[in-house]
This record gives C-alpha cells, sequence and structure tokens, in this order.
C-alpha cells in the first residue's frame, strides 16, 4: 500500500505525540475527525504503526548508563548466529541488537545504572553469550541528540 501526504503528516505527527487525541490530530494535519480516524486504523492495519509506547526517562528509573557494545563472533555459520541472537534477546539490559557489515559481527546497545552496574551485565549476561570472540565496549559520555521518529 502506498501513502500519501495526508497518511506522512499523520505519522509525523503521531511520532511525536502518540497520546495526541483523534480530533487534535485531524486539526494538526487539517481533516475532519472521522477521516482521520479512518486513516490511523488503516496504518495501524497495514502496518506502518507498528504499536504505541511510552518513552521513559533512563535517569528517573535509574538507567542512565548507555553502552555501546562491538561484539565479534568467533564464526559466521546460521547455527553460531541464531545462538547468538537467541540468547542475547533474553538479557533485559540490552535495548537494541544489529547484525553489522564491518569489523564488529554485531553491536548492542545497552543500559545501566552505572559502571559497577555493567560489570555485573558483563559477567553475567555478555560474557556467556554464545560463539563471542571478542567483545569491546564504549561508554556514552552524553547523548547529543537521540529520536524515536523516522523520517517519513
Amino acid at each position: 500500500m502506498e501513502i500519501d501526504d495526508t497518511d506522512r503528516r499523520l505519522l509525523t505527527v503521531l511520532q511525536k505525540r502518540g497520546r495526541i487525541t483523534n480530533a487534535d490530530l485531524s486539526d494538526a494535519v487539517n481533516l475532519s475527525p472521522s477521516a482521520c480516524h479512518r486513516r490511523v486504523r488503516r496504518l495501524e492495519s497495514e502496518g506502518f504503526i507498528r504499536d504505541y509506547v511510552a518513552l521513559l526517562d533512563p535517569r528517573r528509573v535509574g538507567r542512565p548508563t548507555t553502552v555501546f557494545v562491538e561484539i565479534t563472533l568467533s564464526g559466521q555459520a546460521d547455527e553460531v548466529l541464531d545462538a547468538f541472537e537467541r540468547e542475547v534477546a533474553l538479557i533485559p539490559d540490552v535495548l537494541e541488537c544489529h547484525l553489522m557489515a564491518g569489523t564488529a559481527d554485531y553491536i548492542l546497545k545497552v543500559v545501566a545504572e552505572d559502571t559497577e552496574d555493567f560489570a555485573r551485565i558483563h559477567r553475567r549476561h555478555l560474557a556467556r553469550l554464545p560463539g563471542v570472540a571478542q567483545m569491546q565496549s564504549s561508554f556514552a559520555l552524553r547523548t547529543v541528540f537521540k529520536t524515536t521518529a523516522l523520517p517519513v
């Protein structure tokens, strides 16, 4: 299904203000409330809108430390990749895991309370992941820019 400029405006507003009322959304994109509602339902059913979430403040929930972990595996066989991906998905402190092209096989985004907490996560979880040959961790000093909104 193709999306038009009105759909793009809807998606742009919803990415930034997910709790906006249908009346306010329809005003923001210059549609009638009923047409707005129909379009949002269609975007949901077609999979353009995957979910609605609450974005938490990491500091308020005690996870202010972000660590990016580059992982190189011992091999590239499907079994090695599958085993790693299955196990890393079970670690609650890992927010993202990306299969990469380049020097590292995977990059993980990990949140922790502090460096001691990351050491615990490393010992208990990361160091025990199957197939890991090498791991390099980089601590984010400050988040300069962050968004969840995709350009549409």
